[in-house]
């Protein structure tokens, strides 16, 4: 007999064909570093490579056989800063005028825009929008999640943060689907980290999410209780982060260099090099107190000394801000901070000592830290996933961060729904006519704070024609804004009296147009097997190539521990390396690489007794082997 019913606990109802479809995880889209998580059971796990290692560096490298993505890319930056991308998501949605200049040039080549659309960038012989760009970072997410989980992904969770736009919004549901990825849901970063953490410590009440990112900052205060995370209030910057910080000490960088070094000029390969630079400066006087390297351009390398004290003066300003920003959230919800009861850290700038010291004097307690500032969005994104796809008692009320209207006479703003409104809503209002006879009306979309058109994002127009010939104000057109739990917009207008209506998902003037995404995705399935057997040639081809590179290095260094044969054995491997790396036998490069590492087994192995006996020298044994108890 057939099974007519089957049923399931609450929560566990599976989807339909839910077993056909590919596992459904959560992705942080970083700006320095992305990864992907998966939650079963409400236990969510970074997902990781080989190495244990989770986070993929939101680097792009566009080589002549096609892009490299991750640390390779990032070592890239050293030898060919002009194949180099990062930080493209501050780029998300974003026109030419938006990029930020650093000492006169931009650490981008900016490809000139007819339309005034979202900015290209030419990079490695290409024109490239950042919507391409992320689309690279998120097929590199993907393949690390893949390979994690031995089976195919297709559905995600993406973070955002909670104060991107609707430009950025789109522009990264855009770069989602060249991926090939379905998104589940676009989640606010800050909502996201709160629900992990939330769920880990089974807290409730009111907690602040201070997200300092790469790129942008945000701050949200939300209330837990009874497994729903409802967010009160939300504010940020998209344009404030960690990047900022590399900004100010590059600059300090340059400035010096210049002082140092007669004639030394600054262009868009040689600012990338100094914001590495003053990255990894950064990153040391989190736990040093001074710095002292080299910047090297032009083979004309500059010295540099950096204190701690001088650096958090730099940045001050920065931290400053992002303190007047939580000050103005908790206004907003009429909430003192001495009322909330724990402000989580997100981010891995959050990790910078002036940040905490900061955080902690405004809240007037330690901030919380205990789960890594960079997994915890990922964590949060993945236990999402599992709820949209295999049910949870945990409920998101998520707020949208800008106000949304329309222009009106005289280029002001008509706000119809406000910041930190709860998602998903839906708002109408009537307006009229302000022409006798007028038979059209040009409905303009803006979002922003500001009260005059010019000052707010413009989002789109568009025009409802059919409206009956009437005296100036006797016509009533209802405009319809419904915002969903994405936070992207729908905008619908209707002449009441005839039942004319005109309806557009509003697509921002810096978003891709349908044409050009439908060519992006028939491109990338067309080429999808040649894409991926390029990719894993330019991976053989980069380690095979870095390899070679390590073992010329060690041989300059102590080329004296070989005789003359051995030595010419070493060198005809490196050449044989090499040889494989210029053509296109990915099996011929990784069977050089693998007999160039056998071959410079023996040499690795007496520098390091080299090393140990010079560690050794002059000591005596117990006072180098540890003592028992």
């Amino acid at each position: 007999m057939a099974q007519l019913l089957q049923i399931h606990e609450p929560g566990e109802t599976p989807l339909p064909h839910e077993g056909d479809r590919g596992a459904a995880i959560g992705i942080d889209l970083g700006t320095t570093n992305s990864l992907a998580a998966l939650s079963l059971d409400q236990k969510p796990e970074a997902l990781r490579d080989v190495h244990g290692r989770a986070l993929v560096p939101s680097v792009v490298a566009y080589s002549p056989d096609g892009p490299v993505v991750g640390a390779d890319a990032r070592r890239m930056l050293l030898d060919q800063p002009e194949l180099v991308v990062s930080s493209v998501k501050r780029l998300m949605g974003r026109g030419a005028a938006d990029i930020k200049a650093l000492a006169g040039a931009l650490p981008y080549e900016v490809a000139p825009s007819a339309d005034g659309g979202m900015v290209r960038i030419r990079v490695g012989g290409r024109v490239l929008s950042p919507v391409e760009i992320s689309a690279d970072i998120l097929r590199a997410v993907r393949a690390r999640a893949e390979d994690a989980l031995g089976q195919s992904v297709d559905r995600a969770v993406i973070t955002v943060p909670a104060y991107f736009d609707d430009a950025a919004r789109t522009a990264t549901r855009d770069a989602a689907r060249l991926a090939g990825l379905e998104v589940l849901r676009l989640v606010n970063e800050p909502t996201a980290a709160a629900l992990a953490y939330g769920l880990d410590k089974h807290s409730e009440g009111l907690y602040a999410i201070y997200d300092l990112g790469g790129g942008t900052f945000d701050f949200s205060l939300l209330r837990l209780e009874k497994g729903v995370f409802q967010v009160l209030a939300t504010g940020g910057d998209a344009a404030l982060g960690g990047d900022d910080f590399d900004h100010a000490v590059a600059a300090r960088l340059l400035a010096e260099r210049a002082a140092q070094i007669a004639g030394a000029t600054v262009d868009t390969s040689r600012v990338k090099l100094a914001l590495a630079t003053a990255r990894l400066a950064k990153e040391c006087l989190s736990s040093q107190d001074e710095w002292i390297g080299m910047l090297d351009l032009d083979d004309r390398p500059s010295r540099h000394h950096l204190a701690r004290a001088e650096v958090e003066t730099m940045i001050a300003p920065l931290v400053a801000r992002t303190i007047e920003i939580c000050r103005q959230v908790l206004e907003d919800a009429a909430v003192a901070p001495q009322d909330v009861q724990g402000v989580v850290l997100v981010g891995g700038s959050t990790r910078v000592p002036l940040v905490r010291r900061q955080v902690a004097a405004f809240f007037g307690r330690e901030p919380l830290s205990d789960i890594d500032p960079d997994e915890v969005v990922a964590l949060g994104a993945a236990l999402q996933a599992e709820a949209l796809t295999r049910g949870s008692d945990t409920l998101l009320l998520d707020v949208t961060p800008l106000s949304l209207g329309i222009e009106t006479m005289g280029g002001l703003v008509e706000k119809l729904i406000d910041r930190n409104t709860p998602i998903p809503v839906a708002k109408a209002q009537e307006f009229t006519t302000y022409q006798d006879g007028q038979t059209a009306m040009l409905i303009h979309v803006v979002q922003g704070e500001r009260e005059m058109v010019d000052q707010c994002r413009s989002l789109g127009r568009f025009e409802l024609h059919g409206i009956p010939p009437m005296v100036a104000g006797a016509a009533r057109i209802r405009v319809s804004f419904a915002v969903d739990a994405d936070g992207l917009l729908t905008v619908s207008a209707a002449e009441k009296t005839t039942g004319t209506a005109a309806r557009v998902e509003i697509r921002p003037s810096y978003g891709l147009s349908e044409d050009e995404m439908a060519t992006m995705l028939a491109d990338s399935i067309a080429n999808a097997k040649a894409d991926m057997e390029r990719r894993l040639l330019v991976e053989a081809r980069v380690e095979a190539t870095r390899t070679a590179k390590a073992v010329q290095a060690a041989l300059a260094a102590d080329g004296e521990l070989l005789d003359a044969a051995e030595r010419a054995g070493l060198e005809r491997a490196i050449a044989a390396v090499e040889q494989a790396a210029a053509g296109g036998d990915r099996a011929a490069i990784v069977a050089a690489a693998e007999a160039l590492e056998l071959e410079s087994k023996p040499f690795a192995e007496r520098r390091m007794d080299r090393g140990i006996r010079t560690a050794l020298a002059g000591k005596r044994v117990d006072a180098v082997l540890p003592t028992g108890e």
